[in-house]
């Protein structure tokens, strides 16, 4: 089976899981658009695996349910495709890309603590906790975005830097939507740091310490996101354009957060349409400036070897 017969034949799978993320990430869904066809389907079915296994936490809160999940893993690496939309999608992806199963496992690995969940003490704690849960996914994701070998070591730390910038940006979003699940993501010693208490996040006071403990944890993500910045141009041609605006919209909410006063306890702060579209300018901007300037670009190429 060809590449564009095996996507053409799965069409409607693909289209399932098409709507899975355009129903939940309207950030990853803007820029993965950008995509050629086979890449961006595969998004789609990465993505909807991903949004499976959070609903096991999230939703129903079923560590027997993710242990469903890891079964049918198992069995489609093992060549047992089961007969649902997501995993005939996957089917497709896994038969045109080089992909890794060890993310996918992470991933799992990731949700199991969420179902056990205790607030991370140090920084440290908490980007180990977001390389499972989203670290993970910028390593899925990688084998579409890089399909030529080898793959350089860097842009496989990249991808990573990228996944935990960004999950760091949806803890520091989704402050008050955690807190009513029972989840403090911050840690516990930047909050002792600020001179910050549990009371006072239950009580949803925005104050000076609060917003001394938001911005140490922005201003880590914001650093997380630079490497993958830097050296977009690692990526395939096709795959920078979407990598980048990606990184440009998921940061861009931090700034969406600051404008509103760093309400992220009754409000869920998104990105308006309108500044998305000046925020992928600003990405293709940046790719057409690499471009006329050739020097940096091959020394980018030549760094990754």
């Amino acid at each position: 089976m060809t590449a564009r017969d095996g996507f053409a034949e799965r069409a409607d799978d693909f289209a399932w899981c098409e709507e899975v993320i355009r129903r939940n990430s309207h950030s990853f869904y803007r820029a993965f658009s950008l995509l050629p066809a086979h890449k961006r389907a595969g998004v789609y079915a990465l993505y909807a695996f991903c949004r499976s296994a959070d609903d096991c936490v999230d939703r129903d809160a079923s560590e027997a349910g993710l242990a469903a999940l890891q079964g049918a893993l198992d069995r489609f690496l093992a060549g047992s495709v089961p007969d649902e939309p997501l995993w005939r999608a996957l089917a497709v992806v896994f038969e045109n890309f080089d992909m890794d199963a060890q993310p996918f496992y992470d991933l799992l690995e990731g949700q199991r603590r969420d179902l056990r969940f205790r607030q991370p003490s140090t920084l440290d704690d908490l980007e180990e906790y977001a390389y499972y849960v989203a670290g993970s996914v910028g390593l899925m994701l990688l084998p579409l975005l890089h399909v030529h070998a080898p793959l350089p070591q860097r842009l496989r730390e990249d991808a990573v830097a990228l996944g935990v910038a960004m999950q760091l940006t949806n803890i520091l979003r989704d402050v008050g939507e955690d807190w009513c699940c029972r989840r403090v993501y911050l840690p516990a010693g930047v909050l002792e740091e600020a001179g910050y208490s549990l009371r006072e996040l239950a009580e949803h006071r925005v104050n000076a310490p609060f917003r001394a403990a938001w911005e140490a944890l922005a201003r880590r993500s914001e650093e997380l996101y630079l490497p993958m910045q830097r050296d977009v141009c690692l990526l395939d041609e096709d795959s920078r354009l979407p990598t980048l605006s990606s990184l440009y919209l998921y940061r861009g909410i931090l700034d969406e957060v600051r404008a509103a006063g760093y309400c992220c306890f009754e409000h869920r702060a998104s990105v308006p349409k309108e500044r998305a579209v000046r925020l992928v300018a600003q990405a293709r901007k940046q790719l057409q400036n690499s471009g006329r300037d050739a020097a940096p670009v091959r020394a980018c190429a030549m760094q990754g070897r």
